[in-house]
């Protein structure tokens, strides 16, 4: 039998290990969020921090986020190791204590994107990051970036940027080895020609919708227009699904099987989809029609290529029919 003083003995022993587990910033948590750290004491700088992270700092020169430290001016929660990890005091007095650093593995995603937008939520390029759909589906700065081993000079990347972003994008992967392709995989561009991986606003063509962080151009238009400037305009005569739906609405912007990146094989098909006669198309919503003044027959090889007479499909300042 346990006499009452070690009983009470007992159960403390049991509820104290309880009891400091609940306290904040110590909860043990299940999935991506683990131990949250609990970084306390003064900033020491970043030459503190050599004796046990010697690579790490010597490279640290050559990293952009050291000039936080060159330039003298900033404070010390935003220069150097302690600007994204914490003040190093307590991390150095318990000789690295778990929970008394930030540990970018080992705190949630929320936190890492909290600890990156502290300095890096200035510009608008990021603006929309939060709402953005990497965000939402819990993908945050370090599934990109490596801050210290970076495998690209730009943008701390953790891999080249088609690997990285064809990592995830499997269907995009496979659509750059179609025969008619942007040469992404070349080296020729980059997703970030198009794309803006933080998120974008919303844009001004295909009617409001909003494609996948694809980022809009100068004067709101869509990003094929900083390469394909002749498509451009204003035209005289323009042809409304050029502005209005846009490239989207006739080309594959990744890939395709087709020429010249189209999303029907054969021309004639692709413009038979508005020019069909069918009504809610057309300046008075009665229909874009085939036959004008002259008969199409569209099983004649001679009509199937509509562009052959029609040549500036994208806009005309000539032409209200896109004849030159």
């Amino acid at each position: 039998m346990l006499k009452l003083p070690s009983l009470l003995l007992f159960a403390a022993l049991a509820f104290f290990p309880a009891a400091l587990s609940a306290q904040p910033g110590n909860t043990n948590q299940i999935g991506t969020q683990a131990i949250a750290a609990t970084p306390g004491g003064n900033f020491v700088g970043s030459m503190a921090c050599k004796s046990c992270h010697e690579e790490i700092v010597d490279r640290f020169f050559k990293n952009p986020h050291n000039k936080s430290v060159v330039s003298g001016k900033e404070p010390p929660d935003r220069t150097g190791c302690e600007g994204c990890h914490g003040p190093g005091e307590k991390h150095i007095e318990s000789f690295a204590a778990a929970g008394t650093i930030i540990a970018f593995p080992k705190i949630s995603k929320g936190q890492v994107l909290d600890t990156c937008l502290k300095c890096h939520s200035q510009t608008l390029s990021r603006a929309n990051i939060r709402r953005s759909s990497h965000t939402v589906n819990e993908v945050v700065c370090t599934n990109c970036h490596s801050i210290h081993n970076a495998a690209t000079p730009q943008r701390l990347l953790a891999k080249t940027q088609t690997t990285l972003c064809t990592g995830c994008h499997l269907n995009v992967r496979a659509q750059f080895s179609m025969p008619f392709k942007h040469r992404v995989n070349e080296g020729f561009m980059n997703c970030t020609d198009c794309h803006n991986p933080h998120g974008t606003f919303q844009p001004t063509w295909a009617n409001g919708a909003r494609p996948r962080h694809v980022e809009n151009a100068k004067a709101n238009e869509e990003p094929c227009m900083n390469c394909h400037a002749d498509k451009r305009g204003p035209f005289v005569f323009e042809h409304a699904p050029v502005r209005v739906d846009g490239c989207m609405a006739c080309h594959v912007p990744h890939g395709s099987t087709n020429s010249r990146m189209l999303t029907r094989p054969v021309v004639f098909t692709l413009c038979l989809e508005c020019h069909n006669g069918a009504g809610n198309l057309g300046r008075q919503g009665d229909g874009v029609y085939t036959q004008l003044l002259r008969p199409h027959n569209m099983a004649s090889p001679v009509y199937q290529n509509c562009t052959n007479c029609h040549v500036r499909i994208h806009g005309s300042n000539a032409e209200l029919r896109f004849f030159r």
